[in-house]
């Protein structure tokens, strides 16, 4: 069992930057791949990021290469989300989610946090 909280989140213009943490319990964290999705209201949950287990491999959506980058400490439970260059269309709650293999699907995912609010105002 894995259980994960989220934060950073907020309000932010146009143009700035914002760092989501995602805490994880349990000492099996480092077996796990994490992601990053995130909903906007009136819109499917998608996929925003993800990285393995020993952050050898990372995935990105289009809408976020260049911009967001992920990143996990294994030693303090935590996968990051530096999010720079943020536009008001990146508006959304945003979830981390824990899975055995990486994957760009919801559905490879078994654990997933409460989620975080990003607002992006112009």
């Amino acid at each position: 069992q894995v259980q994960l909280v989220e934060s950073g989140g907020g309000l932010v213009q146009a143009g700035g930057s914002l760092r989501l943490s995602c805490a994880a319990s349990g000492r099996t964290f480092s077996s796990y791949a994490m992601g990053w999705f995130r909903q906007a209201p009136g819109k499917e949950r998608g996929f925003v990021a993800a990285i393995s287990w020993n952050s050898i491999r990372t995935y990105y959506a289009d809408s976020v290469k260049g911009r967001f980058t992920i990143s996990r400490d294994n030693a303090k439970n935590t996968v990051y989300l530096q999010m720079n260059s943020l536009k008001p269309e990146d508006t959304a709650v945003y979830y981390c989610a824990a899975g055995r293999t990486i994957a760009t699907a919801a559905g490879g995912y078994v654990y997933w946090g409460q989620g975080t609010q990003v607002t992006v105002s112009v």
